[in-house]
């Protein structure tokens, strides 16, 4: 995920999760916001009863690891915030729970895989 995707700012957080719908899955509460931006923002939420902060930049990297794997549609700010069953839980479970979010959501274009068959 690119600096240029990822929101930072307490304001910009506290902004989209009053004004927004939450969709809530089993390992994560999603926040989205349409604009009319040219571009897509994430922002990821570990909250510290997750675990220490070594944890917490784990599951993080997870997260960015997973939404990699995705092209999206231009014109939306998601927030994800990170439930705390999520520790003892494997890769797999918390790929297939953040995929089943994010299609749900309808913000996916296509999937980096389709894009590299020739």
């Amino acid at each position: 995920m690119k600096k240029i995707n990822i929101i930072k700012k307490n304001d910009e957080f506290t902004r989209i999760i009053k004004n927004n719908r939450s969709f809530k899955s089993k390992y994560f509460i999603i926040y989205v916001e349409k604009t009319e931006e040219e571009i897509y923002h994430f922002g990821l939420s570990v909250g510290k009863k997750v675990g220490n902060a070594v944890t917490r930049n784990k599951e993080k990297r997870r997260i960015k690891s997973i939404l990699d794997k995705f092209i999206f549609k231009k014109g939306f700010n998601c927030i994800i915030i990170v439930k705390r069953e999520i520790v003892d839980k494997s890769f797999k479970e918390m790929e297939e729970d953040l995929i089943f979010a994010i299609k749900k959501l309808d913000i996916i274009k296509e999937s980096k895989d389709e894009e590299k068959k020739y």
